[in-house]
C-alpha cells in the first residue's frame, strides 16, 4: 500500500524523498522493498521516549527570549534558572532547540567565528623564486625601545640575501632594502614570490608599490598565524637561542649591526641547516651541496657494504631536494598515542658587510 503511494505521488511529480518525510518513511525502505518483497522491517520512525513535547519546546524558546536572558548563551541560562529552582532541559537541548528554530545566531557585538583560508602554496625549484621576509625586535637599553631587524631570506636556500637594522619600522625602509638587494646582485624580479605577514611596513602603500613596479609578487599571512610565515619565523628562533645571542640589551644601533652582521656570516657560511640535509645556506644556494651530499651517499653505502649486519634498512637519505614548497597544503591531523611520542632534543661567496645592504 505505502509502495503504491509513492509510485503514485513520483509519477504526479513529488520527489520521492518528500514522498518518504510525509508518509513518514525511511528513504531506503521502498527500494529494500522492490528487492526483497518479504522485507518488512518497522517503518514508521518511532519518536524516542525522552523526546520534548511541543510545549516544552515552547517554553524554552520563551525563556530564552525573555529580557533577561535573550543575550545569554544555554551554558548560563541554564545554571541561572537552576538557581530559581527551575529545570527545562540541559545546555544541549537548549542549543538543539533554538537550532531548529533558526533562532542560534551570533549575540552581542562580537563578530561571528569565521575561518580564514590558508595563503597560496608556492614552489621553488632553485634559488631566487620564493623569498620570506619579516621584522623581529632587538632590545635596547632603554626599556620599551627596540631597534629593528630587517631580513630577507631565500626559502629554497635558506641563505639570507639581506638584513639591515634600523631605529623604526617603516615601510620606506623596507622598500629599499628589497630594491637594493634585487640591485646589487641584479636579480630578476619580475615573477619572484616574497612573502610575509601582514604588519604595516609589509603592507605599506611605498612597499606595495616598489613591488608592483619590480613586478614582484606579494604574498601575506593570515592575520596572526605564524605558521604562514615559518621560514622567517624559524630564522628568528636559531638567531634569538643560538649560545652567542647577547644576554643584555644591545648598547647602541653600531652594536646591534655588528652583532647581527656576525651572525649572518656564521648562518650562511658555517651553520649546517637541518632542513637542507645539513649543508650550508650559501652551499646550496650557489649549487655545491649536490657534490657534497653524494659523497656523503657513496660513503654511507660503502659502509654499509663493508658492514651489512648493522644496517637493517636503506641508508641515511642524502638526496638533494629539488623543491621547497612554501605553505604547503597540510595533511589532515593525525592522532598522536603515548607510545609514539619522542622527547624533543636539547650570492656565492658575499661577506655580511655585503648583505647588510
Amino acid at each position: 500500500m505505502i509502495l503504491e503511494l509513492i509510485d503514485e505521488a513520483v509519477k504526479k511529480g513529488v520527489r520521492q524523498q518528500e514522498a518518504c518525510r510525509i508518509l513518514e518513511v525511511n528513504e531506503r525502505c521502498p527500494q529494500r522493498w522492490r528487492n526483497n518483497p518479504l522485507d518488512r522491517r518497522t517503518i514508521i520512525k518511532k519518536n524516542p521516549k525522552n523526546k520534548l513535547s511541543e510545549e516544552e519546546e515552547k517554553e524554552i524558546i520563551r525563556i530564552s527570549t525573555l529580557p533577561e536572558y535573550r543575550n545569554l548563551s544555554p551554558n548560563e541560562i541554564v545554571p541561572r534558572l537552576a538557581d530559581e529552582g527551575t529545570y527545562l532541559a540541559s545546555e544541549s537541548t537548549f542549543f538543539r532547540v533554538l537550532r531548529k528554530h533558526k533562532m542560534l545566531k551570533n549575540r552581542g557585538r562580537a563578530k561571528s567565528p569565521s575561518s580564514r583560508k590558508p595563503p597560496k602554496a608556492f614552489t621553488a625549484t632553485g634559488p631566487n623564486q620564493v623569498w620570506s621576509w619579516d621584522i623581529t625586535y632587538l632590545k635596547t637599553l632603554v626599556k620599551g625601545q627596540f631597534y629593528y631587524l630587517y631580513l630577507i631570506m631565500d626559502v629554497w636556500s635558506r641563505k639570507i640575501v639581506g638584513f639591515k637594522v634600523h631605529e623604526e619600522e617603516s615601510a620606506d625602509l623596507s622598500s629599499a632594502l628589497f630594491e637594493k638587494i634585487a640591485k646589487r646582485d641584479k636579480i630578476p624580479t619580475r615573477g619572484l614570490v616574497l612573502h610575509s605577514d601582514n604588519g604595516a611596513p609589509m603592507k605599506g602603500a611605498t612597499m606595495v608599490a616598489t613591488l608592483e613596479k619590480l613586478g614582484v609578487l606579494p604574498s601575506f599571512s593570515r592575520a596572526r598565524v605564524s605558521d604562514d610565515n615559518p621560514y622567517s619565523e624559524a630564522l628568528f628562533r636559531t638567531m634569538k637561542y643560538c649560545q652567542e645571542y647577547p644576554s643584555k640589551p644591545f648598547k647602541s644601533l653600531a652594536d646591534a649591526r655588528s652583532w647581527v652582521a656576525q651572525f649572518v656570516h656564521w648562518y650562511n657560511e658555517i651553520h649546517h641547516h637541518s632542513g637542507i640535509h645539513f649543508v650550508t645556506p650559501n652551499e646550496r644556494h650557489t649549487g655545491r651541496d649536490v657534490e657534497k651530499l653524494a659523497k656523503r651517499k657513496k660513503i654511507y653505502e660503502a659502509a654499509k657494504r663493508a658492514n651489512p649486519r648493522r644496517w637493517s634498512g636503506k641508508t641515511r637519505n642524502w638526496e638533494h631536494q629539488a623543491e621547497v614548497t612554501l605553505n604547503h597544503p597540510r595533511p589532515p591531523a593525525k592522532i598522536v598515542k603515548e607510545k609514539d611520542l619522542k622527547p624533543f632534543p636539547v650570492a656565492a661567496n658575499q661577506t655580511s658587510e655585503e648583505l647588510a645592504a
